[in-house]
């Protein structure tokens, strides 16, 4: 069986190489949101594999400036960028420590659209690592300029899914997250026409087996207690929520081409199994390492070819047992408000990402209780409705429905603060 002409290459294609620079040296790459998570991991990455990779440039927002500078010192990279241009100053100081007198130190661009320059930047990679919707610009940036975009960075393919899939070359886009990266890597083993569904796994959070009434009183300790990766605090608390899960669907949605009632969610709570692909023949492949994002990391950086010791393997004599549970959609709507605003396209993936951060940082702040994260959303997602821009979706147009995302779910939330305080 194969593939009819007529029906479009996804974004995410193992059986396609994008290879802009090709050469015999290491690949030139640019890793934007350096001194986060992903960024600093991959740098170990890249630090272990000189021969392999070589970084030209680092982003980061500007909150961590010594780190930035021991990066970019290490590397030797030829650019570094900040988002806050208050932090040139104090970047500037930690550059000068960090090098050594006479030795040349690198460009700093600053700005909101700094990392938007450094994804167009002449490199073979661009790794976005960025967290949040801010990512986008960078995103649509590196695709446009001809580099393949290793993307750690969902929230840009999920606000901005018409823009980057009208850009995107097929193998073009190679995912970094775990489940994105094991699904790649899984469908690498029969044709697109030969899939049948797509599993993705959830280790559940901190608040697996819970009931939807068990949730009304936990604390941000509570949710920022991942029981199985190391996360930065909003991802961690969209892992409790299973917000991350409902944005990976959408995101699977766009990057393989596969109807939203053929992409599955299950609860595997070792997070072993990192996702699935089912085969129309009943067979099931399944990507599993131990969990270490510097496998997907590698993947996005290496394929097609492999990173030897990327990450750790499974010692295969000890006994482990492995467990997979269906999802409580009552106690965890977002995954199925997910797949409502994925089917309404156009603006409404932008409000139901840009109002969840609202949200979760309204959380973070004790401003809002954690129930009270996918209540607001739900309702910010009812009040913009079914949206009108269909195929003609602009930047403007996600920007647009951002801003009054955000604004209402402030609003919503205030308006709760002062209702529980008078209560």
């Amino acid at each position: 069986m194969t593939d009819s002409p007529a029906r479009p290459a996804p974004l995410a294609d193992p059986h396609l190489v994008h290879d802009p620079l090709a050469g015999d040296g290491p690949k030139d790459v640019v890793i934007l949101g350096s001194t986060g998570s992903i960024g600093t991991q991959a740098i170990d990455l890249v630090l272990r594999n000189p021969d392999r990779f070589r970084v030209t440039a680092l982003s980061a927002n500007g909150g961590r400036v010594a780190l930035l500078a021991e990066q970019a010192h290490r590397l030797r990279v030829r650019t570094v960028s900040v988002a806050r241009e208050d932090a040139v100053p104090a970047l500037r100081e930690a550059l000068a420590a960090a090098y050594g007198p006479g030795e040349p130190g690198p460009e700093i661009l600053a700005g909101p659209r700094a990392a938007t320059e450094l994804a167009a930047s002449d490199c073979h990679t661009v790794l976005n690592g960025i967290t949040g919707s801010i990512g986008l610009a960078p995103t649509l940036a590196a695709l446009e300029a001809g580099r393949t975009l290793a993307l750690a960075n969902k929230e840009s393919l999920i606000v901005g899914g018409p823009l980057v899939t009208a850009l995107a070359k097929p193998g073009q886009i190679i995912p970094v997250d775990s489940e994105h990266a094991a699904l790649f890597q899984a469908l690498a083993a029969g044709t697109r026409a030969d899939v049948r569904k797509l599993v993705v796994t959830a280790s559940g959070g901190p608040f697996r087996g819970r009931t939807k009434a068990d949730l009304a009183d936990v604390t941000v300790q509570d949710a920022l207690a991942h029981p199985t990766w190391a996360m930065g605090p909003v991802i961690t608390v969209n892992s409790a929520t299973l917000v991350n899960k409902g944005l990976e669907v959408i995101e699977a949605h766009l990057l393989y081409d596969i109807p939203f009632d053929r992409i599955e969610v299950v609860v595997h709570p070792q997070s072993y199994v990192h996702s699935m692909v089912e085969f129309t023949d009943g067979s099931t492949i399944a990507q599993a390492t131990p969990p270490d994002m510097r496998g997907p990391i590698a993947i996005g950086l290496g394929w097609p070819e492999r990173v030897p010791d990327a990450a750790p393997a499974f010692d295969w004599s000890k006994a482990s047992t492995w467990e997979f549970f269906p999802l409580d959609n009552e106690a965890f709507p977002a995954v199925n408000l997910a797949r409502h605003v994925g089917q309404l396209a156009g603006t409404a993936p932008a409000v139901f990402n840009a109002a969840n951060e609202e949200c979760v940082a309204a959380f973070l702040n004790g401003a809002l209780p954690f129930s009270g994260i996918m209540e607001t959303v739900t309702r910010v997602v009812e009040e913009h409705g079914t949206p009108e821009t269909g195929t003609s979706l602009t930047v403007s147009d996600v920007l647009e429905a951002e801003t009054w995302a955000r604004t209402r779910a402030r609003e919503i939330t205030a308006t709760t603060a002062t209702a529980e305080a008078r209560a």
